[in-house]
């Protein structure tokens, strides 16, 4: 497997982030080179990057924001809407999150944010 490369460039770094908090409508961010990216709360904590994430992930064969599938044969269970209860900036790299379901491990370095943009450009880059 070959290891991401993380040399600095101008489309890893975002021109401007705003994080919807109270209204709960995710995240935009605008970065340097134009292009624009929108994340739903949902799928950012979908796409947690902390080991316990990635390897649950890993296990069950998800891509970074791909939902959980239900196990079949079982109910689905009520769960509250998605919702990030603060964010923080990590130096100048990355953000972190928490969230409603006291989850805190994740940090959101700006390549990561850029790789798993899911606007449609960028999905089809992926496949």
């Amino acid at each position: 497997m070959a290891l991401p490369d993380f040399t600095p460039r101008i489309g890893n770094d975002p021109k401007s982030v705003v994080i919807h908090l109270t209204t709960g409508a995710g995240m935009e961010i605008e970065w340097k080179d134009g292009h624009r990216s929108r994340y739903t709360f949902a799928f950012l904590r979908d796409a947690c990057p902390c080991a316990l994430c990635e390897d649950e992930r890993t296990k069950t064969g998800r891509k970074p924001g791909e939902p959980a599938k239900l196990t079949p044969g079982t109910l689905p269970m009520f769960k509250p809407a998605v919702k990030a209860v603060s964010a923080e900036a990590v130096g100048r790299y990355a953000l972190k999150f928490s969230w409603n379901d006291n989850h805190d491990l994740g940090i959101y370095s700006w390549f990561y944010l850029r790789e798993v943009c899911p606007c449609e450009g960028c999905a089809k880059g992926r496949s």
